[in-house]
Parts: C-alpha cells; structure tokens; sequence
C-alpha cells in the first residue's frame, strides 16, 4: 500500500506494481542460479537483467506511452512528454548472480532535469523504498528519515566499490579517514544508500556510477533529509558519483573531498 503523495499517485502505482512483477520475475531467474555475461565495459549482464528491463518499459509505456525511457541494459525511447523513466533492471548483478540478497531494481521518472519519483525494490528481501518529490520517502509503507547523528565518531559509513575506489585521488588518505568513524561497512552502492535513508548509517560514498545507478536514491536520500552531492561538488545522477549523508557530516564529507564547506 502506498501513501498519497499528490500529483505523482499515479506514476508511483504504477511504478510499483511493474516492480512487483519485475521482481517476481527476477526472483524466478535467482531461485534457479543463472550465469553472467560481461559486457563491454566488463560489467556482468544476465538475462534476468534484459527480460526485466523488457517488462518495465511494457508496463511503463503501457501507462504512459508519451514518456521517454532509458535502460541500462540498451533500452531506449525518446520522451514526447518531456518525461524519462530510467531503469536499472538489477542493480547489483554480481549479488545476483552469486545468491546474495542485496540486489535490488531501480526505477526512477525524470522530469524536467528533476527525478520527481524513484523506487528501489529489493525481491528477495521483500523491501521496497520509495519516494516523491516533495512527499517524502518509504519503506514498504512506512515513512522513513535519516540519523540524528551529529559526530563521526558515533556515525557509521558505507563505502562502495572498494576494488574501484583506489583510483580515486582521496584513496591515498581513505584508510586512515575512516578510522575516525564508529563503524564502516560495504554491503553495496544501493543497500548502503538505503541504510542512510533509513537511518542505520550515516554517510555513503560512491565512486563509479551511471545515471540509473543514481536517480532513485537521489530523491529517496534527499526525501527522507539526506544531503546527495558529487565529488566535484554538484548535484546531477550523471555526475558519475556521490555522497549521501546526514546534514551534520557534510561539512567533513565536503572536506576529505576537498571542496568547499
């Protein structure tokens, strides 16, 4: 059961009963095992990733056929509407594919420049956050907020993309960093953001991601009262990475980045 969240009821229903589906579909591909592919850029695709895909941009356009699309796995329309829905069929799908449970799928509607409603559902954990511009976020009908974490001494923080992340130019100085905080864990990029989100931790580094990586948790992070920034400062899904954290980190996060409070 959603809540109402005014003039995005409908996309966000919609939205959610295609994710159901997805997800069942996905968890029919899980339960059996299933082999990766790599891609070009040596990502791992399934076809559990390409046949979801395929059935959310059915259910999506079936809804709202003057609306643009963009998947990450090729899928692609041009918006009539001035609206685009991106999809990350299965984000996570090294966790797919070895039986982890982290996995989730990411939808989120663009409009005008602005992600105004996002979902991460994660199948095989029965979870599913959601969020509207301006409505607040949810997990599985509940509203959902950050921390009241205000020291980084107390506060706990996620780090994606350890294999990745030494070719950041803060990597040098990463280690020593984190040992100022309570505690540091990597579940993985969409299961850490949702931490944030709901309050279990307090900031969340990403080093390496595209669009649909991006655009649900923005809005989810941002509604429940998490900052989103990229490592170059701004504020964009296609900045090719973040920091979501709790307003009273920032100012820290900002500076080991080496920007401006």
């Amino acid at each position: 059961m959603t809540t109402a969240v005014g003039p995005y009821q409908k996309e966000l229903d919609a939205v959610l009963t295609a994710a159901r589906r997805a997800g069942e579909l996905a968890l029919s591909y899980w339960r059996k095992g299933i082999t990766a592919e790599s891609k070009s850029d040596e990502s791992p695709v399934t076809a559990a990733d390409r046949h979801c895909e395929r059935l959310f941009v059915q259910e999506l356009l079936a809804n709202f056929p003057s609306d643009g699309i963009v998947g990450e796995e090729g899928a692609g329309k041009p918006a009539a509407s001035g609206r685009q829905w991106i999809i990350d069929p299965i984000d996570g799908t090294r966790d797919f594919v070895r039986g982890n449970r982290m996995w989730a799928q990411l939808v989120a509607l663009e409009q005008g420049g602005e992600v105004v409603v996002g979902i991460a559902h994660f199948p095989a954990l029965d979870e599913t956050y959601w969020a509207t511009r301006g409505g607040g976020a949810f997990r599985n009908g509940e509203r959902i907020g950050i921390s009241a974490i205000a020291s980084i001494d107390q506060a706990v923080l996620c780090v994606n993309s350890f294999s990745n992340i030494h070719r950041a130019p803060f990597a040098p100085r990463l280690i020593d960093w984190m040992g100022q905080f309570w505690s540091v864990r990597s579940f993985g990029g969409i299961q850490d953001a949702m931490m944030v989100c709901m309050g279990s931790a307090d900031a969340w580094i990403e080093e390496i991601a595209a669009p649909w990586d991006l655009a649900a948790p923005k809005l989810i992070a941002e509604e429940s009262g998490a900052r989103f920034f990229n490592f170059d400062g701004g504020n964009s899904i296609r900045g090719g990475n973040c920091v979501v954290c709790v307003p009273a980190l920032e100012a820290e996060m900002r500076r080991f980045l080496g920007l401006a409070a």
